[in-house]
């Protein structure tokens, strides 16, 4: 239906759509501040000093309101001033969850005695998500030798028998 011209401006003033009669509401995000210059609060929960593996472990909690998350390498920065680490090779995190209607985000963390003990007990996955390297990337074949000559052999010869293969047999 067809309003008068009249009608539709004080419409138009109000908000309302001048055909249907409903109110509409423009939502603004405030971008003034980007999401990286907003704080975030880290909180530690169940900490245990693990004294076998050398390691300190925890879950941690993020609060970060106002940001879509955090990325792992601002929270290992921030865990390792927060325990005086010196090196960033000793503090992982992983397993980083946002909860339902952002937030808040959960996750588990470790920080190690050592790099070198990080390097022995951490999986080579971990390592290389946290070092940033790029993963060795071996032909399909060669992994299948690799694999079926480590079936010739059990328990640590069978970690031998793969290295041997890494190094040209």
């Amino acid at each position: 239906r067809v309003r008068s011209s009249a009608a539709s401006d004080v419409y138009k003033r109000q908000g309302i759509n001048a055909e249907y009669g409903l109110s509409l509401l423009v939502v603004q995000q405030d971008m003034s501040t980007p999401a990286d210059k907003k704080a975030c609060t880290i909180r530690t929960r169940k900490f245990l000093v693990n004294r076998l593996l050398q390691r300190k472990q925890f879950v941690f909690d993020v609060i970060h309101q106002g940001r879509a998350n955090v990325s792992k390498k601002e929270l290992r920065e921030k865990l390792a001033t927060m325990y005086k680490v010196d090196d960033l090779d000793r503090v992982f995190v992983y397993g980083v969850k946002t909860k339902f209607g952002g937030g808040i985000s959960s996750g588990f963390g470790l920080i190690y005695d050592t790099a070198v003990v990080a390097k022995k007990l951490e999986p080579k996955y971990r390592l290389i998500r946290n070092s940033g390297a790029k993963a060795e990337k071996l032909g399909r074949k060669q992994r299948k030798e690799r694999k079926n000559r480590a079936k010739k052999f059990r328990g640590t010869k069978k970690l031998k028998a793969a290295a041997a293969a890494k190094k040209g047999k």
